[in-house]
């Protein structure tokens, strides 16, 4: 039985590039200093006794970056590559996350959070093109669940040791996470060298030419070149990406406005809460990878994604549960949330990375990374609103219908997606 499982998880990892596993062990680091995020409201309502509505506001300008950063990362990454973008990015975050452990000042805070956010989601379409350039042919979606889980272990270790530093001194907690973040930058320039990132733009180039020689036998003629379609001009993309607005709004609450109600309503401890949603990391890390390669052709992408947007909403239907034993309550509903984000998100990623063309990869990663950032700037602050006036189980009321609502949108849509260039999603 043992060997059985052995055997099973070596097949799911198997035949993937070098290079998408030395990505994924970067993106670890990365993500073992992406600990403070999840612990900003808290941090202004507990350490600073900041109202909810400022603490809301600080992570709207957080999102705002996000937007911003998203929007220019992409853009650089088709200009000049994945590789620079990505080192100046997280080089830069982390002197900027080092600053905002020495100010106290709230209009101070919520500048650095907007240039802290900025160069952190600058990274985030650079690393999503270079996961699809690095990856063979046919393994993309277990590329991005390999990512995914080098992710999530970091999240895993990252929030639960952010927990525990939290619960004794907010201030280290920055100052850790600006080390780390600067170290991910370096590890990138040293483990990812120049010549690496040549051959993935040679990649890239062989790509754009077969496209182009594909475009002249089909049409005899080099005026009918097949034209490039910019994320802004696709119209099933931009569908899409609205109900991922949606989806990823409620999304972002379990890891920003539940922390809080875990606190106030559930008296839950912060190193608690810290453990309690690295059950989330330590989930995707020991499950995803098996779950994909055994799910991942047996039905169509459009079923997983609707399951998974499904039990994510029963996820937080828990939580309008009586709390009588809350921290049980508080790991079932990670686990439920958790389940649904593996069922969902490793299937979204693959339906935006397939829509793209070689030229254009960067900016539908960035149209991708901005539906997520401004799910920042919409959730939490959404959240705390809303939870202050009409309290937290109204709020659980309407992030669960919502989500519902989702599934459903998915559903109608991505079905317009039907096209040579993706395969197998209706």
């Amino acid at each position: 039985m043992f060997l059985q499982i052995l055997s099973t998880y070596k097949q799911s990892f198997a035949g993937l590039s070098k290079e998408s596993w030395i990505l994924s062990i970067v993106i670890l680091i990365n993500r073992c200093g992406f600990m403070a995020a999840p612990f900003m409201g808290l941090y202004l309502t507990q350490a600073l006794h900041r109202s909810k509505s400022e603490a809301a506001l600080l992570i709207s300008i957080f999102g705002v970056g996000a937007i911003l950063g998203a929007a220019v990362g992409g853009k650089l990454t088709d200009l000049i590559g994945f590789r620079p973008v990505q080192i100046f990015a997280s080089i830069f975050g982390g002197i900027f996350f080092l600053i905002f452990a020495h100010v106290d000042d709230f209009i101070g805070l919520c500048i650095l959070s907007f240039f802290i956010s900025f160069f952190v989601d600058a990274f985030r379409p650079a690393n999503f093109a270079a996961v699809a350039v690095y990856a063979k042919p046919g393994t993309e979606t277990r590329s991005y669940s390999l990512n995914r889980i080098a992710n999530n272990i970091g999240w895993a270790f990252g929030v639960s040791l952010g927990g525990l530093i939290a619960a004794y001194n907010y201030t280290l907690l920055f100052y850790v996470d600006g080390l780390v973040t600067i170290s991910v930058g370096l590890a990138i320039w040293y483990f990812l060298p120049e010549t690496e990132h040549k051959k993935a733009r040679e990649k890239i180039k062989k790509e754009v030419d077969n496209n182009e020689s594909a475009a002249i036998n089909d049409s005899g003629s080099t005026q009918n070149k097949k034209k490039l379609i910019m994320p802004w001009q696709d119209k099933a993309f931009i569908y899409f990406i609205l109900i991922d607005i949606l989806f990823t709004t409620c999304f972002f609450m379990m890891f920003r406005v539940v922390p809080v109600y875990f606190k106030e309503d559930w008296h839950i401890n912060e190193a608690y809460i810290g453990l309690i949603l690295g059950v989330n990391g330590i989930v995707i890390a020991l499950f995803e990878m098996v779950l994909i390669a055994k799910i991942e052709n047996k039905r169509s992408f459009r079923y997983y994604i609707i399951m998974g947007v499904l039990i994510t909403g029963f996820a937080f239907g828990l939580l309008m549960l009586p709390k009588l034993w809350p921290i049980l309550l508080a790991i079932v509903c990670v686990i439920a949330f958790t389940i649904g984000e593996m069922l969902s998100i490793p299937f979204i990623n693959t339906i935006v990375i397939k829509r793209s063309q070689p030229e254009t990869r960067g900016q539908y990663a960035a149209g991708y990374t901005i539906a997520w950032s401004l799910a920042q700037v919409i959730g939490p602050s959404s959240g705390f609103l809303f939870a202050e006036i009409y309290g937290y189980n109204a709020l659980w009321l309407v992030v669960t219908g919502i989500v519902i609502f989702c599934a459903v949108a998915y559903y109608y849509v991505i079905p317009m997606f039907k096209s040579s260039e993706i395969i197998g999603i209706v």
